[in-house]
């Protein structure tokens, strides 16, 4: 009897564990270093725009929403479907081309639009604009996927993410 009890209880929380993905391969798309190229191709899938990840080495707060929220199936199916996805290192000297065409390094591209913690995630339009920012952690992923939402529906052309919270 106690067998089968643990025998259920195993089947109940089963399909939590295959939920998890990894998120550098499931969550971000290969990088190519050229933003400009990204738009045409964010276009050319149907997309809203494009999500920059920016993170650091060693940073909690990252390391914490990629093993909690950006690892979750759900959240990688829902944000893959609205826009492309990079991470964005901000120490690092990858070269880049940006939205303009500028030659830039990762680096200096996240110092160009002023991200000065992690993780910072940034929401660009087909157009190359900034159009969302989010720095720090969501609390959660009902708030990432929230977020995400806000930036699809085009909510950030006539309110701030905290107001649109409070309406959800």
């Amino acid at each position: 009897m106690r067998q089968l009890f643990i025998a259920f209880i195993l089947l109940l929380v089963a399909p939590a564990w295959a939920e998890t993905r990894d998120p550098i391969n499931h969550f971000f798309q290969p990088k190519f270093g050229d933003l400009q190229a990204d738009l045409q191709e964010a276009r050319k899938q149907g997309k809203k725009g494009i999500f920059l990840f920016f993170e650091m080495d060693d940073c909690p707060f990252c390391e914490r929403m990629k093993t909690t929220i950006l690892n979750q199936s759900d959240v990688q199916d829902a944000y893959r479907a609205q826009f492309l996805l990079y991470p964005m290192d901000v120490n690092g000297d990858t070269e880049l081309t940006d939205f303009q065409g500028k030659h830039t390094t990762e680096k200096a591209f996240a110092f160009s639009h002023r991200v000065r913690a992690t993780p910072t995630l940034l929401f660009f339009d087909l157009d190359g604009k900034l159009v969302a920012r989010h720095t720090g952690p969501t609390k959660d992923k009902a708030e990432f996927l929230l977020l995400g939402r806000y930036v699809a529906e085009g909510a950030y052309a006539t309110q701030p993410f905290t107001k649109y919270k409070q309406g959800k």
